[in-house]
């Protein structure tokens, strides 16, 4: 609340009177007269006040016409008091066509909610052992086998001889030697059913029972757990040309619109169990984007408007379209790096009628230049025959010479467009 100090002229001759330090109106709220001061005689400093004539005391005067005696302001209180603060009001200013300031509180949440993902599935590398490690185990299962059948017993002769092996008569096969097939059998088909070939640009992405147990990127011979499921995804930079979308400009005119998209799958665990099919959910994402960013711009503008704004500027529609399509498909392990328009056209059902109003507009823009430059000319020649003094011409006779030169210059110019 604003504060203004008022002062009342005093008489001449009159000694300025002090602030008093003692008021029954610190108590009661009313203003106490210097007269009843006088009278009461209790203070003697208020005598040549009283004896100079009267004179009221200083006041601060606020808005609400609450009169505050001064003193009362740089009164020492031995025991200060806390006042409470409330929150400061700001209001408009009389005579100023001063706006209070309005804060709105900013908003957390985004305008359009961006997917969630596990936090936890993240790409990880897997444990795998070299190719060495499964030839090796596979191959002592095979050797296993060959001795558990050389035991029983049952190994043919000539294979026999072949290994230059010494004469056994077997017991048969019982308990033991089914148990030696069992291990030895498990031990080659873990072994050789382990093996897997890594290439360059694709990775393994494996589970064991539902769970994500990590992804395979490298190249060569390596041993597998056979008991985990391989999915193959390709990392390599790749690219996808989509098929004519339909979509509808600022206008409403409807076009068809081809996108080129440069991408590539930068988090494996995501891209493949995070969504059903990444590729499907690029290329929705691709025609959303598409839709957003060609609904706010126009196809076509009037010649004399700035190109800028249209569709023909590419790289703006292009940058914008990329922008776009990046953070939608960035949860989900995908990483683009453009996604660039390659042709946009008119819907077959309008694209001769938006045809003939493209040459109309040309037409009308190619008239119009001509006119202008027909009447410059007109005017500047008329111009120098005046100023030069080559002929003095009346208001008819200036009217049939611009007639004249105007007939002849569009002429010219229509001969030499033809």
């Amino acid at each position: 609340m604003s504060t203004t100090t008022s002062d009342t002229p005093e008489s001449e001759g009159a000694a300025p009177a002090e602030p008093r330090s003692d008021t029954a109106a610190g108590a009661g709220g009313h203003r106490s007269d210097a007269a009843a001061e006088c009278g009461g005689g209790h203070r003697p400093d208020t005598a040549a006040e009283c004896g100079g004539g009267h004179r009221p005391a200083r006041l601060i005067h606020n808005e609400a016409t609450t009169e505050i005696p001064v003193h009362l302001l740089f009164r020492d209180d031995p025991d200060p008091v806390s006042v409470p603060l409330a929150p400061a009001v700001v209001g408009r200013r009389r005579g100023t066509g001063e706006q209070p300031r309005i804060r709105r509180p900013a908003s957390g949440r985004p305008v359009r909610p961006v997917p969630e993902v596990d936090p936890e599935l993240v790409e990880r590398p897997a444990r795998v052992l070299p190719g060495a490690a499964g030839v090796l185990a596979g191959a002592c299962g095979v050797a296993g086998c060959a001795l558990t059948t050389w035991w029983a017993g049952v190994l043919p002769p000539s294979v026999q001889a072949a290994l230059e092996l010494p004469g056994r008569v077997g017991a048969g096969l019982g308990f033991a030697q089914w148990a030696a097939y069992a291990g030895a059998g498990a031990l080659g088909l873990f072994g050789f059913g382990g093996l897997a070939r890594g290439r360059t640009g694709r990775a393994w992405v494996l589970g064991l029972f539902g769970r994500y147990r990590g992804t395979v990127r490298r190249t060569g011979l390596m041993w597998i757990n056979p008991l985990v499921l391989r999915r193959r995804v390709d990392v390599r930079l790749r690219h996808w040309r989509g098929e004519p979308m339909s979509v509808v400009d600022a206008n409403g005119v409807e076009l068809r619109v081809v996108v080129l998209v440069v991408w590539r799958v930068k988090d494996t665990a995501r891209a493949v169990l995070a969504v059903d099919d990444h590729r499907t959910y690029l290329r929705e994402c691709v025609e959303a984007a598409l839709s957003r960013v060609l609904s706010q711009v126009p196809a076509e503008l009037p010649p004399a408007v700035v190109r800028d704004l249209t569709l023909r500027n590419t790289d703006a529609v292009g940058e914008a379209l990329t922008r776009m399509v990046a953070a939608d498909t960035a949860p989900v392990g995908l990483e683009v790096f453009s996604a660039q328009p390659t042709r946009i056209e008119y819907a077959p059902e309008i694209a001769a009628v938006m045809q003939r109003r493209r040459i109309a507009a040309l037409d009308a823009q190619c008239r119009d230049s001509v006119l202008g430059s027909v009447v410059d000319s007109v005017e500047d020649t008329v111009t120098r025959l005046t100023l030069r003094g080559l002929v003095e011409l009346d208001d008819y006779e200036r009217k049939a010479l611009v007639k004249d030169l105007t007939v002849a210059f569009c002429t010219g110019r229509g001969e030499v467009s033809s």
